[in-house]
């Protein structure tokens, strides 16, 4: 597997290295590199980008506002993202983004290969899914970790910031976009029925041309992802 890359970052120098160390990784291959954030909105939109190796720190738009922007846009397919930072202060809420990794600077290849591996690892196991009873994910809510399974989630709501997750047992509010969150779950399992709603589609009992149910419980179903369920549910 080889992954198309872009770097991100306003300082030359810095910029360069990385692209040396990139360049030195056979699953890595360079598409673009720029100095801002809004520089590579464009690029973005019209090109397919498996990770973003980035600074944070940027002025008008910075690298987190680059995620959201990621997130929230339909033409993007969210990449994995890696952080380079000077300011190990942002190292928090890089992983309540849900990045990949964060690297302090000076970038060291060692390291940076590491973050490449746990990259491969996670792509991996979206395009190859195991047996549904053992495969799982890792979720935070209230500041904890938390190991949830597959085959136990029931639905995923919106819920402004965060995203609200319903399993078998319990359910955990999490600080993630609806498409950052469905990027993370078995395409062949799961589909989005509404801007705020995500279903297991093995979880479904019935629907019709308005509502999703679900162990009694009806969800809305918009009527362009009627068809899309209904074909899901044949297959």
């Amino acid at each position: 597997m080889t992954l198309n890359c872009v770097i991100i970052d306003n300082d030359p120098l810095q910029r360069l290295g990385t692209l040396n160390i990139i360049n030195e990784n056979p699953s890595l291959k360079i598409i673009g590199e720029f100095s801002s954030a809004i520089e590579s909105k464009q690029f973005l939109q019209t090109n397919h980008v498996n990770l973003i190796v980035m600074e944070v720190n940027f002025p008008v738009l910075n690298g987190f506002d680059l995620i959201d922007f990621c997130n929230n846009t339909k033409e993007i397919s969210t990449p994995r993202i890696v952080i380079t930072s000077h300011d190990e202060s942002q190292a928090f809420k890089a992983y309540e983004y849900s990045v990949t990794d964060f690297i302090s600077k000076p970038v060291d290849k060692n390291r940076f290969d590491k973050a490449i591996l746990k990259v491969m690892s996670e792509l991996e196991i979206n395009n190859n899914p195991q047996d549904l009873n053992s495969e799982h994910i890792f979720v935070k809510s209230n500041l904890k970790k938390r190991k949830i399974y597959i085959n136990e989630i029931k639905w995923i709501e919106a819920l402004g910031d965060y995203v609200k997750l319903i399993t078998n047992d319990k359910s955990y509010v999490i600080l993630s976009t609806m498409k950052a969150f469905e990027n993370e779950l078995p395409k062949k399992l799961f589909l989005r029925i509404h801007k705020s709603y995500i279903v297991n589609l093995k979880k479904v009992e019935r629907y019709d041309s308005k509502y999703v149910e679900i162990e009694k419980i009806k969800l809305p179903l918009s009527r362009t992802r009627k068809l899309e369920l209904s074909q899901a549910l044949d297959i």
